[in-house]
């Protein structure tokens, strides 16, 4: 069976998607290409749906190694749970009661500064947690990136699930009383940049966000926080750390892995609204996300280590698994792989071993969809079950490594929520439409500066209960 009449099947024998179509610009899809982006909906779906600690509801970090749950994979995982609903791979009441019980359990997780036992602090989540028990894993910091994963898929369910039932009348309260218990001006650590994380045992961790990476959404969130809000001022503080400049013939805001352009577009669109920072430089920053994908794209098909298979459609370097940490010869040149780690080519960070991960292209899909669907689609055709199977693209592929390749043998939670998130968002605007929904990210871009677009004549449409 040819991979295009697979791909037909599968749309034969799923429901179709129903919901209304987004605005912002689309290529032309054949009936084989609207199949494909289907089908890797399905799988991936499928992925968030099976893949999960049935004590807790919280999402493995990667499948099928098993080592602990990850808060930002749940925090993707709610999203795809509505994706699955509106594109009738499930019903909503099955989900309803799925994320009902998860919040139910994040709202319930002990709290408290002690070192072990605990699932979180000030309302903020540990990076990594122990599987059945739900507390911390090992020494993970509290990471304050994650927790704001975490709730940007939490704040999408509270935009949801809006209908007039105990289920989903529950969700919102629970939803809005994690939301306003996280402490974000306490993360500041009196500091103008918020800390990437804190240890019980050391305190806050030296490192802060700085430099545009895929903090934005975090910054908005603590903005628009009505119990612990961050100063104004920290997202003046944010943008002063940009660094702007050409790569490859695109000017931009750069950051080197491609997922810091996607995660908080994921959740907001910034599509035609503008901060001042963004107003002097005459884009928004979807434009910026999209000049960063093509420079990234570009700078693959340059390929100046001459690593195998580079091209126009196979491309794509973020932070993804490696084959191991090691050294290969390329072209006569010693390169140095690694195994997990923060790929990426931007101005001054140039990370690149060969090792390619579909998540760079399928995160992108809405800025680029050009170039970016192509790219997965030869991807699936050029390496077949080697990097596409039962749960849709494992996470990343090396050609140079062997005469053979390597091919990872894992999924990993949040590059497979970047992929069936963004499919979904280039193709309805179902994510994006919920966020400007809600009250607390409105309010968060509104007070960084944020204006024109669909920000502008908004009324507060949402009324949260917080008597939990």
């Amino acid at each position: 069976m040819t991979i295009s009449i697979l791909i037909i099947l599968t749309a034969l024998f799923t429901p179709s998607c129903n919901s209304g179509k987004s605005s912002h610009e689309k290529i032309i899809e054949t009936t084989d290409t609207t199949a494909f982006l289907h089908d890797v909906k399905l799988r991936t779906f499928n992925y968030f749906w099976e893949v999960v600690d049935t004590i807790t509801w919280q999402h493995d970090d990667r499948h099928p190694t098993k080592n602990f749950t990850s808060i930002a994979a749940t925090g993707f995982a709610l999203p795809a749970y509505i994706i699955g609903i509106e594109n009738g791979f499930i019903d909503r009441e099955r989900v309803a009661d799925r994320v009902l019980r998860t919040l139910r359990w994040l709202w319930e997780s002990p709290q408290g500064a002690d070192a072990q036992g605990m699932t979180g602090y000030k309302g903020l989540f540990y990076h990594f947690l122990n599987y059945e028990s739900g507390t911390r894993y090992k020494d993970v910091e509290l990471s304050t990136i994650d927790s704001g994963l975490l709730f940007g898929g939490i704040l999408v369910c509270q935009s949801y699930f809006d209908d007039d039932n105990a289920v989903e009348e529950e969700i919102r309260q629970l939803a809005d009383s994690l939301f306003l218990r996280a402490e974000w001006d306490w993360a500041m650590n009196n500091q103008p940049n918020m800390s990437m994380g804190w240890k019980p045992e050391s305190g806050f961790i030296e490192s802060s966000w700085n430099g545009y990476n895929e903090a934005m959404m975090l910054l908005i969130m603590a903005l628009g926080s009505p119990t612990h809000p961050i100063e104004s001022s920290a997202w003046d503080d944010w943008c002063k750390t940009y660094e702007w400049c050409d790569f490859y013939g695109y000017e931009h805001v750069n950051f080197g892995p491609l997922f810091g352009h996607q995660y908080s577009h994921m959740f907001i669109d910034f599509k035609g609204i503008y901060d001042e920072y963004m107003r002097d430089k005459g884009i928004d920053y979807f434009e910026n996300s999209r000049r960063a994908t093509l420079s990234n794209r570009a700078y693959c098909i340059a390929n100046p280590k001459g690593f195998k298979d580079y091209g126009e459609d196979i491309w794509g370097l973020t932070a993804c698994d490696g084959p191991a940490y090691t050294t290969i010869m390329v072209g006569g040149e010693s390169v140095i792989i690694k195994e997990y780690h923060a790929r990426g080519a931007a101005c001054g960070y140039t990370e690149d071993d060969g090792t390619i991960a579909p998540t760079a292209a399928g995160g992108s899909i809405p800025f680029a969809p050009e170039h970016c669907i192509p790219a997965l689609i030869n991807m699936k055709e050029n390496y077949g079950e080697r990097i596409f199977a039962h749960y849709g693209f494992k996470d990343a592929f090396n050609p140079s490594f062997s005469e053979e390749g390597w091919f990872a043998p894992d999924y990993i939670g949040i590059d497979q929520g970047a992929i069936i998130i963004q499919i979904e968002n280039y193709q309805t605007g179902l994510i994006n439409n919920l966020m400007m929904k809600n009250k607390y990210i409105r309010d968060g871009l509104i007070k960084a500066g944020f204006r024109g677009g669909w920000l502008e004549g908004l009324q507060q449409t949402e009324s949260y209960n917080t008597n939990l």
